[in-house]
């Protein structure tokens, strides 16, 4: 391996200046840059040197919806960037009090390098980004997350060594984590199943793009209601929460919808044996996920929030060097 010193970062350079509102807007070289980027952050900021790419930048970051990972993540990320981030939770600013997204975006873009927003609606995201001069970056909506799906590759090679060829199936909601990941997944050839049960289905004109882009790089998407069907050799075991933010009101029906979608110790048994098992977090053990599969040896969940800094890393850096 090259020393710290003599490691030539690639920045993503054809990213400069552009949002990430979804994957299915980047190429497939792009996203397999990006990992590869995030991967050599991590390594030199664990070696205490990570470059002060950002320096004078600032990043604002607006909040709809609560936070653990991608708030913490994105401050920590611009500080060792060199740079700075500032909070904003929407009901603090003019947005709360029904000020045009049009406008803030136009507003903000005078003082901010890069908006990062995470929110309810992903159209209202497009539209602060149409009227934003500045990148603007998602951090969750409605429909996708692509931040997260960036850390699930990033983990993903970090421990097999390579992403193409290998097969990831996420049981449980067709929500905004499992597009994302399809369509990660897609760009990097990796082959991906997703077993829903009937009524909570991704977007099919989603899964319709996700497959074109996969087709393109030598492999398959499927989808499926059976969750064996799904996890049968697969390489990584994905979950996410069954009832999200916004939807307490159907926790009850979820629960019972969801009851055969269970990642547990017979589920995982149907996978390769050295499987990964992850999870964006926060996870309810005993619901979506057996407690022996989580915190078992075949879990990666908290290597992959990590990851969650070097990815982001990788993005700002690439969107605004």
């Amino acid at each position: 391996m090259k020393l710290l010193e003599e490691v030539q970062l690639k920045l993503v350079s054809s990213l400069k200046g552009k949002d990430l509102l979804t994957l299915l807007d980047y190429t497939s070289e792009e996203v397999h840059d990006l990992v590869k980027l995030a991967t050599q952050l991590k390594t030199i900021t664990k070696a205490g040197k990570c470059p002060k790419l950002l320096e004078g930048k600032t990043l604002g970051m607006i909040f709809e919806k609560h936070s653990t990972r991608t708030r913490i993540s994105f401050e920590v990320g611009m500080n060792q960037l060199g740079g700075k981030a500032m909070f904003m939770h929407s009901r603090d600013m003019q947005i709360g009090r029904g000020e045009p997204i049009s406008d803030t975006g136009k507003v903000l873009s005078g003082y901010l390098d890069a908006i990062m927003i995470r929110a309810n609606s992903h159209e209202m995201v497009k539209e602060l980004a149409d009227n934003a001069s500045i990148p603007v970056i998602n951090g969750l909506t409605d429909l996708y997350h692509p931040c997260q799906a960036l850390a699930d590759l990033e983990t993903i090679y970090e421990n097999k060594g390579t992403l193409k060829g290998l097969k990831i199936a996420y049981v449980g909601d067709g929500n905004n984590v499992a597009h994302s990941l399809v369509v990660a997944a897609a760009h990097v050839g990796m082959n991906v199943a997703v077993a829903t049960p009937p009524g909570y289905e991704c977007d099919t004109e989603i899964i319709a793009k996700a497959k074109n882009i996969a087709q393109a790089n030598g492999s398959q998407v499927t989808v499926t209601y059976d969750p064996i069907e799904a996890v049968s050799g697969a390489d990584a075991v994905y979950a996410d929460v069954w009832t999200s933010m916004g939807q307490e009101e159907e926790s009850a029906k979820r629960l019972v919808d969801f009851k055969d979608y269970q990642i547990n110790d017979d589920l995982v048994a149907h996978a390769k044996s050295d499987y990964m098992f992850l999870h964006c977090l926060p996870a309810h053990r005993e619901e979506e996920v057996a407690s022996s599969v989580i915190d078992g040896p075949n879990s990666y969940i908290f290597e992959q929030a990590e990851n969650r800094l070097h990815a982001q890393k990788a993005v700002l850096a690439s969107v605004l060097s």
